[in-house]
């Protein structure tokens, strides 16, 4: 009786340990339902999480994904829904017309003899001018009204990281320059504004548009601010990329203008003949 009840107790001993060990060692769920991390979905172009993917749509855990072809389902990149609103910034006449446009002035030796040469072919331009040389040569600033030519502000001092300042030193910035323009011309109209270096930010385009100012850019760049640029190659560049509505990048201040003024000569009448030349309207 001893012998059968020691085996006894040993048996139950034995299974309440395997069964203690089963029990450490079973999963704590079943593969077939583990829940699986939440979808988070792409990040669209602009960095901006994009609406989670629905559980529906994703493959159970350890299943491969299908193979899909790129044209049937276009990636983020090729998402027009996430992709930033192009700048309102004003490239073309809007017209057949071409407009020119004079940069970085007055400037005492160059914009009086550009705006000779605008009268003797009875075209009309817009001149982007620089506070500091409005404040220097308001007659200049006068000549220009008064023979007919836009005005369009162009920053107090040609400071090229304007847009990057904040909102309320951009105003005073566009705002000094506009009593300026003021000063030597009283109620002097100033549709324009256009950022130094086309270095567009949404700050500059907002506040020239809450003072009343369209921000105009070019499409025509030749090059005239460089150095050792002859007269021919700023002709032959604005002729080569000018198309209908263009508004082409000149210069009559901010250094030697002697080649700009030299292929103005040539390049206005050429203009002319082509598309017309036209002032810029608001």
């Amino acid at each position: 009786m001893k012998q059968r009840a020691a085996l006894g107790s040993g048996v139950v001993v034995l299974a309440l340990l395997l069964g203690a060990g089963w029990i450490a060692s079973r999963p704590t769920s079943h593969p077939t339902f583990r829940t699986a991390p939440p979808a988070t979905g792409i990040p669209a172009p602009d960095g901006t999480p994009s609406r989670p993917a629905t559980p529906s749509s994703a493959p159970p855990t350890g299943t491969p994904a299908p193979t899909r072809s790129a044209a049937a389902t276009p990636g983020p990149t090729a998402t027009t829904s996430t992709a930033p609103a192009p700048l309102p910034v004003r490239r073309t006449t809007g017209r057949k017309g071409v407009a020119l446009t004079f940069d970085d002035g007055p400037h005492p030796v160059w914009t009086p003899k550009v705006l000779d040469r605008l009268r003797a072919a009875r075209v009309k331009a817009t001149f982007c001018v620089v506070g500091s040389q409005v404040h220097r040569h308001p007659a200049l600033v006068a000549r220009i009204v008064r023979e007919g030519h836009t005005l369009c502000n162009h920053t107090w001092h040609h400071e090229l990281d304007l847009g990057n300042r904040p909102p309320a030193e951009i105003r005073a910035n566009l705002e000094r320059t506009n009593r300026e323009i003021r000063r030597a011309v009283p109620d002097a109209r100033i549709p324009f504004f256009r950022h130094p270096g086309g270095r567009w930010t949404e700050a500059a385009i907002s506040v020239a548009e809450e003072l009343g100012m369209a921000s105009i850019d070019w499409d025509v760049d030749p090059r005239d601010w460089e150095k050792k640029t002859r007269a021919s190659e700023i002709t032959e560049r604005v002729l080569k990329k000018a198309r209908p509505g263009s508004i082409v990048l000149l210069h009559d201040g901010g250094g030697d203008r002697a080649a700009t003024l030299d292929a103005c000569a040539g390049l206005i009448g050429k203009l002319q003949d082509r598309y017309e030349i036209i002032s810029l309207d608001t």
